[in-house]
């Protein structure tokens, strides 16, 4: 592929007379120039820079995605949502992971700034109490006065559009679930400690488990997002016997870890204990976890939409259903 040089040099123009033209900058330049460089680079097989374009035009078809843990299944679900649409409408992806740093966020945001994105999708959860809360707020707004669309995945203090779920919700439904099984001392693995997704499943299955009158059997054991998590959670179980009726994680992961922990004692699961978790990831379904189905590429794909046809007006908060999948690792209680 040709340079700018040389296709400067071809046409017999300058090297600035030839980017502004094939930038598409508003710089007066004759039409029979700008016709003559268009032909050369096309003849050339010359095709500017997308970062050039967008330093000119002050916008790119650049769509950031912001994740808390690039390694974790959940968002590779929401990024391939978001990838999928962003492609089929000439878009581009950039993910970067910000492992669950407000700091990070704030960073990344200014990096969407200086590429002159189209959007910024902030997929990762909020912690509770954030000391720098007003700070992200302030940067999502320089994003968005820059004319760059931000959506949110999860309810936080920022002023831009949210599509997310219920996650108090989906932990009281599937809580419900193992109680109209027959459940009643069941134990709950949490998330990471201070992130608003973690407090929030954790505050759906005790209400549901005071709702049941069961308040005093719910138990809350320290754990996360992983499958060590879910593992140690487990081990402690076992080693303070009776074993609760069932183990319900804050998402697949750690639930899995639990399953496995369980099982490797020899613990009949379901007969002797139930299992379940929350988001529905593949291995999931690959060991027949009971748990919450949320819509995470639904999520992606909306959040690429509300960028791509760039409507203006209220950071509205879209909430999008979920639903209990019942499968091998529950069982009503004898």
């Amino acid at each position: 592929m040709s340079s700018l040089v040389e296709v400067a040099r071809a046409a017999g123009v300058s090297v600035s007379t030839a980017s502004r033209v094939l930038t598409g900058s508003s710089h007066p330049i004759s039409a029979k120039t700008r016709a003559k460089v268009i032909a050369t680079a096309e003849r050339l097989g010359y095709s500017p820079s997308a970062l050039a374009r967008a330093l000119v035009s002050r916008s790119s078809r650049l769509i950031g995605v912001l994740v808390s843990d690039i390694v974790n299944p959940y968002f590779s679900v929401i990024a391939r949502g978001i990838d999928d649409v962003a492609s089929r409408a000439g878009y581009v992806t950039m993910l970067s992971n910000v492992d669950r740093r407000t700091s990070t966020e704030i960073s990344r945001l200014q990096t969407m700034r200086d590429y002159r994105a189209a959007g910024v999708v902030i997929a990762g959860s909020g912690f509770d109490a954030d000391p720098l809360a007003a700070d992200l707020a302030a940067a999502v707004r320089q994003v968005t006065d820059q004319g760059i669309q931000a959506v949110s995945l999860t309810v936080r203090e920022i002023d831009c559009p949210v599509v997310t779920v219920d996650n108090e919700g989906a932990a009281r439904d599937i809580t419900d679930h193992l109680v109209s099984l027959g459940h009643r001392r069941i134990a709950f693995v949490e998330g990471p400690p201070g992130m608003t997704t973690s407090k929030q499943r954790r505050d759906g299955f005790l209400a549901r488990m005071a709702a049941a009158g069961l308040g005093e059997s719910a138990q809350c054991l320290p754990g996360g997002f992983d499958f060590e998590s879910g593992h140690l959670a487990a081990m402690r179980l076992i080693a303070r016997p009776p074993l609760p009726d069932a183990v319900l994680a804050a998402n697949d992961e750690a639930a899995v870890g639990a399953l496995n922990a369980l099982r490797q004692a020899g613990i009949d699961v379901p007969g002797e204990i139930s299992v379940a978790g929350i988001n529905d990831l593949r291995v999931a379904q690959f060991v027949g976890l009971t748990t919450v189905s949320l819509p995470l590429y639904e999520m992606g794909a909306m959040a690429a939409q509300r960028i791509i046809d760039a409507q203006p007006g209220a950071a509205a908060t879209t909430f999008l259903s979920h639903r209990v999948i019942a499968r091998e690792t529950t069982a009503r209680r004898p």
